[in-house]
């Protein structure tokens, strides 16, 4: 017969002072344990990396482009600060964090940094016991020249300058002083230029701290080496040449003109249905002409008198009753010369005697008068202006008409008496001028219409989603790496963790399926398949744990004393052999 063995509270299987997760964590082995170790301590690196980096403060440039003398000094003081740097790439900048920068920068300025290769007046504080005129007066140029050069950096477009005095002695014995001279070499910005009034003022400040330096004698040159200021005789320019300026002045001419015939147009076809070009032919010979005009004098009384020469004499008569007249000599011999008249006027009587002006009838008088008048003269100079516009050839394109709202046809062609009178205000607002053989040409015809969005740049390749992915890769990135860790190493393993049961359950479970078995279970061929009879407290059948209770039924039940002995032991806590 089976022996009889009494049933076992579940409790006195279970040991009491381990507590659940404890317990968990003993029934893994050694792989498991291991994997969980990993992971929590993969995910506490990922998670203090993200925070660190979360927190990590943005740089920002402090100093750019710094001399190494200046870059060493900044460096030093930054260290005596306690302020954080870094060198960006190719060491061409300094980086100090953002929220730092301003009071960095403010901080470094009240101790003179950077200083820069560009010294002023300071040099003049550096003086020492004993120097020569000559030396005081070098210092002086070269801070002179410093605070020129630290004026002209100044400007938005200028990135370094040099100045160069030159300033000649001054001597009181010399006739002729030289004048003074400088000059002056630019390095922009890149894609900045400076305009003709930009260029001039640098010039003038030059010219106005030097004294009496002319603005003629300033010299600006870019780093290309090519002339900015225009020389004394005008031959060269902004631009490099007066051709370039030449140039400058038709092109803003053309814009002016075009601008006219779109400011005109466009209220009527709309802005985009409208386009136009200018072409300005344009004089810049320089003519002088002199002309000089004689003309009569027109009438008498109006005549200007020049000089005026009036001769009177008396004297007794001679011999034969008339009075000795003449020059003696050869000279009375000769007939009389011509008398001076004017030159339009009626001819004075000639004198009886040998005289050059008349004289009286009768007795020893003579009266001669001379009376030069002034020609009518005229001196016209007439000297060209340049920049004369010859010519304006003007080519206009209008767009077809657009078609009106809910009307079937496309864009219509412009009438001709539309494209006539837009002629019209074409030439109007161009100053058209046949007589110096203006043309203007108006064209309508349909406008090609691109397809958008052809040039547009793909989605990942605008710059405001770049700037997006970078700023969010790190955080993004971090997420990504727990998930990982969490889902390769702590999951799994706090899964195992949740299924392994308990020491003591299976023990109480068992204890209570063989001391049922024992009592009341019958033997296992007479067993009713467990369709047929599924006692209340036993588990639903296709499981893995009821084909364990099967077994240990059938174990009771062929060979009870060993199962007695098992639960013997488990009882008295020996481990079983």
């Amino acid at each position: 017969m089976p022996a009889a063995v009494a049933e076992l509270p579940a409790t006195a299987l279970s040991p009491a002072a381990a507590p659940a997760w404890s317990r968990k964590l003993a029934s893994l082995d050694r792989g498991q344990r291991m994997r969980l170790a990993i992971g929590v301590a993969l995910l506490a690196v990922v998670a203090i990396g993200g925070i660190v980096m979360g927190r990590q403060a943005e740089w920002r440039v402090l100093y750019a482009n710094l001399p190494d003398k200046d870059g060493g000094a900044i460096v030093a003081q930054l260290a005596t600060m306690n302020v954080p740097y870094k060198y960006a790439e190719g060491g061409g900048a300094v980086l100090v964090p953002a929220d730092k920068v301003h009071d960095t920068r403010l901080r470094l300025a009240a101790q003179g940094l950077p200083k820069g290769s560009v010294n002023g007046f300071e040099l003049m504080e550096g003086n020492r016991f004993g120097m020569t005129q000559f030396q005081e007066k070098l210092t002086f140029q070269r801070g002179l020249e410093g605070e020129l050069t630290r004026s002209i950096q100044s400007l938005s477009s200028v990135q370094t300058a040099r100045v160069h005095l030159a300033l000649p002695n001054q001597n009181g014995f010399f006739r002729e002083q030289q004048k003074p001279s400088a000059s002056v070499l630019l390095t922009l910005h890149p894609g900045r230029t400076l305009e003709r009034n930009q260029i001039a003022g640098i010039v003038h400040l030059v010219a106005a701290s030097v004294p009496e330096l002319s603005p003629s004698s300033v010299s600006v040159l870019d780093d290309s080496g090519k002339l900015l200021s225009t020389p004394p005789d005008g031959a060269g320019g902004a631009g490099g040449s007066g051709d370039g300026l030449q140039l400058q002045y038709v092109q803003q001419l053309e814009q002016a003109y075009t601008r006219r015939i779109l400011d005109i147009l466009e209220p009527v076809v709309g802005r985009s249905n409208v386009k136009a070009q200018v072409t300005a032919d344009v004089d810049f010979s320089q003519t002088e002409s002199t002309s000089e005009q004689h003309r009569p004098n027109q009438v008498a009384d109006a005549a200007a008198i020049r000089s005026q020469q009036v001769i009177e004499s008396s004297g007794s008569a001679g011999a034969g009753g008339q009075p000795p007249s003449g020059v003696p000599g050869a000279v009375s011999n000769q007939p009389p010369a011509p008398a001076a008249a004017p030159i339009n006027g009626q001819a004075a009587p000639l004198s009886t005697g040998n005289g050059n002006g008349g004289s009286a009838a009768g007795g020893g008088n003579k009266r001669e008068s001379i009376t030069n008048y002034e020609v009518d003269k005229t001196v016209k100079v007439v000297r060209g202006g340049t920049g004369t516009v010859r010519r304006l050839s003007a080519a206009v394109v209008v767009n077809y008409q657009a078609a009106a709202a809910g009307a079937k046809d496309g864009p219509k062609a412009l009438t001709p008496q539309q494209l006539e009178q837009m002629t019209a205000l074409v030439r109007e607002s161009i100053g058209f001028n046949k007589d110096r053989g203006d043309s203007v040409n108006l064209m309508n015809t349909p406008f090609l219409v691109e397809a958008a969005g052809g040039s547009e740049l793909p989605l990942w390749k605008q710059p405001e989603v770049l700037d997006l992915a970078r700023s969010m890769a790190w955080p993004v990135g971090t997420l990504l790496l727990a998930s990982l860790v969490l889902m390769g190493f702590v999951r799994p393993a706090l899964k195992a963790v949740r299924q392994t049961p308990g020491p003591a359950a299976p023990a109480a479970a068992a204890g209570r399926q063989l001391n049922a078995v024992v009592e009341d279970a019958p033997p296992r061929a007479a067993l009713p398949p467990p369709e047929a009879a599924a006692p209340a407290n036993v588990l639903p059948p296709a499981t893995a744990e009821q084909l364990r209770l099967d077994d240990a039924r059938h174990l009771a039940k062929t060979n009870p004393t060993a199962v007695a002995n098992i639960v013997k032991n488990w009882v008295s806590g020996e481990a079983p052999a």
